[in-house]
């Protein structure tokens, strides 16, 4: 089984998605990172929804087709929800997520949520947009400064 390879018909656009066929697209990453006052539900998840859809909406991104996977970690300090559940709460239910933690350095920033987004797009990694919110803009202050 080729998957219609061989057939000319179809040869050009064989494992092209909908939302690609109007020419050449790069996949590239997009960061991004918020903080939660306490280790709760219903804040770790509303605080994400606010993360990603600006990571959305700065880079432009307006179908989940052209999302190719997300990856999110929390600090140790936040243990009550998995935060690749406000992405299913945007309706992100084909985008392939994953949860880890991030490692445990003494001193750094607490209850964070961090996101690496990957994404198929016509922009260069120059013009991605890189959003961080609340207390994780000091995390990369020399990219927040125009936030």
């Amino acid at each position: 089984m080729d998957g219609g390879a061989s057939d000319p018909e179809c040869r050009d656009t064989a494992g092209t998605l909908r939302a690609m066929e109007d020419g050449h697209y790069w996949l590239r990453g997009v960061r991004g990172a918020t903080t939660v006052a306490e280790d709760r539900p219903e804040l770790i998840l509303a605080a994400t929804r606010e993360l990603l859809v600006a990571m959305l909406e700065a880079n432009g991104v307006t179908d989940h087709e052209l999302i190719a996977a997300i990856f999110f970690t929390t600090t140790p300090d936040l243990v009550s929800t998995f935060p690749a559940e406000a992405a299913r709460e945007l309706g992100m239910n084909m985008v392939p997520l994953l949860c880890n933690q991030e490692i445990p350095v003494p001193g750094r920033l607490k209850r964070c949520v961090r996101v690496m987004m990957q994404v198929h797009t016509r922009r260069s990694q120059a013009e991605m947009v890189h959003v961080y919110l609340r207390e994780a803009r000091s995390l990369r202050p020399d990219l927040t400064s125009a936030q």
